[in-house]
């Protein structure tokens, strides 16, 4: 998906194939004889679930974008960079010898070739009649931690976490919010908008906010919409909450467009833009997408 920084790691395509004869296939395990010490992830939120366990990843896959989209918590400049997290650079990660390669189901077309070559740990949270996307995260940060041993860590940020939503909730509740719609913009005729029983949905129910959005998604949480289908959403206090990033000339071409002129959210004070927040994301990028709306919503009040 995005150009790999890093590939000029030279590996021959004998010497690849040597390695992957020379190499057992590990099995899919959540738990190893050893503890694994270098971890690399082609997940943001496995990686950014490492950090708050206290352990730094190798390497990881699309990190070049990492300021981009996930932002929060700061990755370390010690880690590599393995190019696309769709087509990770699998020469370069045998370098690097890592004790434990962390997966999902989003790289499952890599999968056999992983196991062949290194120790695997493939973590669900975005599947198919996966159900809520928050509890799921959870799941798989317990599931990390036991694997790594940090099981104390994962048990710890969790609790945190749970009191962290917990206080988002009781500021809030001395407010009075609208109900809120939450975008990414494709182009200027083109939105994701974000609804059940995705990840952004679930934090909006646990910090007790509405989603203006009713219309069930697919399993990442999201829907494809035109603009013009905003029209749908019938709350006239509804606010729309876009995030960065934005395409480039998206907002110019909104401000001339008749269609965006009827929808009420054209108004100044019923639309903004807000910094990223992943909204594929894991317990980390939930906390950050109910920071950054609760301190909008407390500063409408």
């Amino acid at each position: 998906m995005y150009a790999d920084s890093m590939v000029g790691f030279p590996l021959s395509r004998r010497a690849l194939l040597g390695s992957l004869a020379a190499t057992a296939a590990f099995p899919l395990s959540r738990s190893f004889a050893s503890t694994p010490q270098r971890i690399a992830s082609l997940d943001y939120g496995l990686a950014s679930t490492l950090l708050s366990l206290d352990v730094v990843p190798i390497a990881v896959g699309d990190l070049a974008d990492w300021g981009k989209w996930v932002v929060e918590p700061a990755m370390p400049s010690s880690v590599i960079n393995l190019g696309s997290s769709y087509e990770p650079n699998f020469e370069l990660l045998l370098t690097m010898k890592p004790d434990l390669v962390l997966t999902t189901p989003y790289l499952d077309h890599a999968l056999p070739q992983l196991q062949s070559l290194f120790n695997v740990l493939r973590l669900e949270v975005y599947k198919p009649d996966g159900g809520p996307i928050l509890p799921a995260a959870m799941a798989a940060t317990r599931n990390l931690g036991d694997a790594i041993g940090r099981s104390r860590e994962a048990q710890a940020f969790l609790n945190e976490t749970d009191r962290f939503f917990e206080d988002c909730r009781k500021r809030l509740a001395t407010k009075q919010t609208a109900p809120v719609a939450l975008v990414n913009f494709m182009d200027e005729r083109h939105v994701r908008i974000y609804s059940s029983p995705g990840l952004y949905d679930n934090v909006l129910t646990r910090i007790g906010v509405r989603n203006a959005w009713t219309e069930p998604s697919n399993f990442w949480g999201y829907e494809t919409l035109a603009i013009e289908d905003l029209s749908r959403i019938s709350d006239p206090d509804a606010l729309l909450i876009a995030f960065d990033p934005l395409p480039g000339d998206a907002l110019p071409k909104l401000a001339e467009s008749p269609l965006w002129q009827a929808l009420p959210f054209s108004k100044p004070d019923h639309f903004t833009v807000l910094p990223p927040a992943l909204m594929f994301g894991m317990v980390n990028e939930a906390r950050r997408f109910a920071t950054l709306l609760t301190q909008y919503l407390e500063s409408r009040a």
